[in-house]
């Protein structure tokens, strides 16, 4: 399933990273993908300024795939005031 926001994740993922788009899907974990904890810091930053979220360092520890990155924006994008 891809709609806008999981698009916007992973052309942030793509972009921080410097890597080709079609090799950032929901699928793939972060080792998978090369990424490690600076590099999570660097993403984490940048979804942040995105979605104008703020995301908890715990919530963010435990996140190891692309598509759990997606599911916690989007919990945190659907909780934030409008």
């Amino acid at each position: 399933m891809s709609d806008a926001l999981t698009d916007r994740v992973l052309r942030v993922i793509a972009a921080t990273q410097r890597l080709p788009m079609e090799s950032v899907t929901p699928d793939k974990s972060f080792e998978e993908l090369g990424i490690d904890s600076m590099d999570g810091v660097n993403i984490l930053f940048a979804l942040e300024s995105e979605f104008d979220i703020s995301i908890p360092d715990e919530e963010a520890r435990g996140i190891q795939t692309v598509g759990a990155m997606i599911e916690g924006v989007r919990r945190l994008a659907d909780a934030a005031p409008k």
